[in-house]
């Protein structure tokens, strides 16, 4: 299996980003690690193994991201607005850095995303905001309510980047009519998920503006930790 290592200075983040690449073809996937998890998390949690065949054969490619969690939402020594404003520029990154780079690599139209945990945060909060850009969304037991990391403060970035808030009150037009056409969506949870209800949550309010996903609720005990997540990357990426 083609397997790569790439490492450039962000002019988003003003710092070094690192990233894997594997596979050579195929559909390109974005990975996002765990709540302040590393690029390389992914690999050695087996979850490249398990689905090895994709991407020998070339039907898939992932671009395994390295992430900023712990100087946005998690960085409990700076103020809540600078969590978010170090978010946003992360997502500045992912915009204008890495996609782009994912299309020098890759031909493909298509761009698919996943992660697991916090993971499933990025997922779903970039698939949402950019539907134009990401065709193919899987959210692992992910938690997509950031109030938490904000010691109360809300404002605009923070509303925007909170997919339970904003997308009630979502109604453009250009939005909506991408969400499950151009951009499939899972959400993919357990029935002893600690984030359990906040996929259901998040389920509800896609249902009630008809907006096309799939809730799939695993059975069996299924709880939230790598050994579900692998079986999980065999279901919707095998």
């Amino acid at each position: 299996m083609n397997r790569e290592y790439h490492k450039w200075y962000s002019p988003s983040l003003q710092r070094d980003m690192e990233l894997l690449v594997f596979g050579h073809a195929g559909v390109p996937m974005i990975v996002f690690p765990t709540s302040m998890g590393r690029f390389f998390d992914y690999e050695n949690r087996n979850m490249i193994k398990v689905v090895d065949w994709k991407y020998e054969s070339g039907a898939l490619q992932a671009f395994s991201v390295d992430s900023v969690d712990a100087e946005s939402w998690y960085n409990k020594q700076i103020h809540p607005r600078e969590r978010v404003l170090r978010h946003m520029a992360y997502e500045q990154y992912l915009l204008h850095e890495l996609i782009p780079f994912i299309r020098t690599k890759n031909p493909s139209t298509d761009l698919a995303a996943t992660g697991c945990s916090f993971g499933g945060y990025h997922v779903m909060n970039l698939a949402l905001r950019h539907p134009d850009l990401i065709t193919y969304a899987v959210s692992m037991s992910g938690a997509f309510d950031i109030h938490q990391f904000l010691d109360g403060y809300y404002d605009d970035n923070c509303y925007f980047n909170c997919p339970p808030d904003f997308l009630p009150n979502l109604n453009d037009d250009w939005y909506l009519s991408r969400y499950g056409t151009h951009c499939k969506m899972v959400l993919a949870t357990g029935e002893r998920d600690s984030c359990l209800g906040d996929n259901e949550r998040l389920g509800h309010i896609m249902d009630q503006k008809q907006i096309p996903h799939w809730l799939d609720v695993w059975g069996n005990g299924t709880g939230h930790d790598w050994p579900w997540w692998e079986q999980m990357a065999v279901k919707y990426f095998g």
